[in-house]
């Protein structure tokens, strides 16, 4: 009865120096809530895809990361969002990309994969799609953040403006392995601060950004073209179906691939047995485990993760 949930809310942290205390705690608190809204899921006995998904809604409906309502902006001055979900028990996706409006990208990718005999929707069409499959659509005033507009303005004054990996991007995603024993993925994004309109990076590409199948399930952050030219998500389901390589060697690996290609970043992942990676090159990648015991971890730069000592059990009935 084993199940485990692992998220990630990008891997462009505010370094520790530039980071005050008030905010340290607001990111594990975004970290923590997500976490519970998943572990509610699986503790009443959810699917991994149900789970990853409530997770995933809450990150973006949190402003401190880069989906949904903390989308960042285009070189434009306009966001334009990715988010997939990948269902690893049947092998289903869905998928969105370059879209502006659904409050939560992940939902509108669980349209397209339960409603459409598609895996990837962009543009007027995919819009018209969600809005006709009941997808809830919040104007521009929704997702406009200061914080976001004042990174693109650093952005494009120049490199020797912008303050750190935090400015430039960032992803939320979450994977789990359900009781039982299925794996699913989710990935939302803005994208990168100020990339050229029209941008899609790995996020919505099952393969690259998201996987999932019946050895493990991945989710990604990063420099999303890096982890597109080595097809990472499907390279460490690869090692490890077909290599016979454990998770660690496996994400150790792979890792090493992007590294050899200039990227930068980091994934989550977890397998069939409920093990899991949470490896990361940059100077930190915001994210947290939960397991069957209901305590939450969370971290944000390279020290130890936190363990919260509040058990995050789901009230009775819910589901």
């Amino acid at each position: 009865m084993t199940h485990t949930l692992v998220l990630h809310g990008g891997a462009g942290t505010i370094p520790l120096d530039r980071m005050g205390p008030g905010e340290m705690d607001a990111h594990h608190a975004g970290l923590r809530a997500a976490l519970l809204a998943g572990h509610r899921v699986l503790a009443a006995g959810g699917a991994a895809l149900e789970a990853v998904t409530a997770a995933v809604m809450a990150l973006e409906d949190d402003p401190l990361f880069n989906a949904g309502r903390g989308a960042v902006f285009t070189r434009a001055g306009v966001q334009e969002m990715d988010a997939a979900v990948m269902d690893g028990a049947t092998l289903r996706v869905g998928a969105v990309a370059g879209l502006r409006g659904p409050r939560n990208p992940v939902l509108a990718a669980r349209a397209v994969m339960e409603h459409s005999p598609h895996i990837l929707m962009a543009g007027d069409g995919a819009l018209a799609f969600l809005r006709g499959h009941g997808v809830v659509f919040e104007d521009d005033a929704y997702f406009h953040t200061t914080r976001r507009w004042d990174a693109l303005q650093r952005v494009l004054a120049g490199p020797g403006q912008v303050r750190d990996d935090a400015d430039r991007h960032g992803t939320v995603g979450a994977v789990a392995r359900d009781a039982a024993g299925h794996l699913a993925a989710a990935t939302s994004t803005g994208g990168m601060t100020g990339k050229l309109p029209g941008r899609i990076g790995d996020t919505p590409l099952p393969g690259a950004g998201t996987w999932a199948d019946g050895a493990v399930a991945f989710s990604a952050t990063g420099h999303g073209e890096s982890f597109i030219r080595t097809a990472a998500g499907h390279e460490l389901s690869a090692r490890m179906r077909l290599a016979g390589e454990d998770l660690d060697a496996a994400s150790d690996a792979v890792m090493a691939g992007l590294a050899a290609v200039g990227g930068d970043g980091g994934f989550i992942a977890v397998d069939a047995a409920g093990r899991l990676a949470m490896p990361f090159n940059s100077g930190g990648m915001y994210r947290g485990w939960v397991g069957v015991d209901g305590v939450a971890h969370t971290g944000v730069h390279r020290d130890a993760l936190l363990r919260h000592p509040v058990v995050l059990a789901a009230p009775a009935g819910t589901r």
